[in-house]
């Protein structure tokens, strides 16, 4: 598909999995990125299962993959006094292969940087379809026209927004906000090695766990602010923790010396087609479930099967995007089923006790997992 023109916005997870094959497959990709490098931050994230372990593997990375891997890490539940009431253990939270979001997007990035165009501190600012282009304008280049056009920037999609309209038509907010956090050192240090995890009704704080070096769940309206400012962040968790007990208030304080805080909604993402005309999405901007368990897995396998349904409509992207609607959103299901907020900061006390139960018997946890592991393997991927 020599000179063929797909542009990609979005450059974490998602779009620069799908960079990898078209390039692979002979298009000329263009990832455009609103942040200004490669953002290196974020959770740890998590792969499942054969069919999870197959694309990475057809990707050549499964190896690379592997050894970066941080080894998904216990985690204890603590009662204020730092008494023991459960633990999560790593295989729930780390699922096979648990490794940091920045590690994964720099070996995506390295993959893909020698063959695809990398725009970073630019965003889109409108999409026309023109016939047989898509007309793009951008915040900071020059207007350019593209084959092709996919949003794979997130649960907040541009892209989505451009095509399709308004973000509250297609994201529903599910009563929950998360943050993560790189804290100001405490008194001692940070003293946040043991990864714990400790709740309130309607509220979790963890320290040292998978996610991140402090990890908050909490309940609220929704709210409005800027995402992309990090004092709105620390305010808004300073007024949904006031008066908490165990450390949070000495986590609180060290808010003031945080240089890394990002506060989002737990929202579902959720489109009635995965394309419009020569617009597609994927990963998140079409079906994100915030924390849902999923994503990162969605967004890999989204990328290959997108990517190889264009090769084999030998370009019929119309063709091309039916197919991968067809054979990807029975796969997708699981971001359609709840919020990950009422089990990380469950609304009562009972509601905590009946979470930390599902730790303590065995049963419950193996068929959780077994769960998690038949809905990653819900698909039969191809072999293009």
């Amino acid at each position: 598909m020599k000179h063929t023109t797909v542009l990609i916005s979005g450059a974490s997870i998602a779009g620069p999995a799908l960079a990898f094959w078209l390039a692979r497959y002979g298009y000329d990709v263009t990832v455009v990125e609103r942040a200004p490098q490669l953002r290196l931050g974020g959770q740890a994230v998590d792969f499942k299962g054969a069919t999870h372990r197959t694309v990475l593997d057809r990707m050549g990375l499964l190896d690379a993959v592997r050894e970066r891997q941080t080894g998904g890490h216990d985690q204890t539940i603590i009662d204020e006094h730092g008494k023991s009431l459960a633990v999560i253990p790593g295989e729930f939270t780390g699922g096979e292969i648990e490794i940091s979001r920045g590690d994964l997007a720099s070996l995506l990035y390295s993959r893909t940087a020698g063959h695809c165009e990398y725009v970073f501190g630019d965003s889109v600012t409108s999409l026309t379809e023109t016939g047989d282009k898509v007309h793009v304008t951008f915040a900071g280049s020059a207007p350019r026209s593209f084959d092709l056009v996919v949003g794979a920037d997130g649960i907040h999609s541009n892209v989505r927004r451009l095509a399709y309209g308004p973000e509250p038509d297609y994201v529903t907010f599910l009563g929950h906000y998360y943050a993560l956090v790189t804290l100001g050192a405490g008194p001692g240090g940070t003293g946040d090695d043991e990864a714990v995890m400790y709740n309130e009704p309607g509220r979790m704080v963890a320290l040292g766990g998978p996610k991140a070096p402090a990890f908050f769940v909490f309940r609220s309206p929704e709210r409005q602010y800027d995402r992309y400012d990090p004092e709105a962040a620390k305010r808004i968790l300073r007024d949904a923790y006031r008066g908490g007990r165990w450390r949070v208030p000495e986590i609180l304080d060290r808010l003031d010396g945080a240089d890394d805080v990002y506060l989002d909604s737990l929202s579902r993402s959720q489109v009635p087609s995965y394309s419009k005309g020569r617009v597609a999405l994927l990963g998140d901007a079409a079906y994100g479930n915030t924390l849902g368990g999923f994503g990162t897995g969605l967004a890999v396998v989204g990328a290959y099967v997108l990517a190889g349904e264009l090769r084999a409509a030998n370009g019929d992207f119309r063709t091309a995007f039916a197919a991968y609607e067809s054979a990807f959103r029975g796969y997708a299901k699981i971001s359609k089923q709840g919020s990950a907020g009422p089990f990380l900061a469950p609304g009562s006390r009972a509601r905590m006790t009946m979470r930390n139960w599902t730790f303590q018997s065995p049963w419950l946890l193996r068929m959780m997992l077994k769960m998690t592991d038949n809905f990653a393997n819900d698909i039969e991927l191809k072999q293009y």
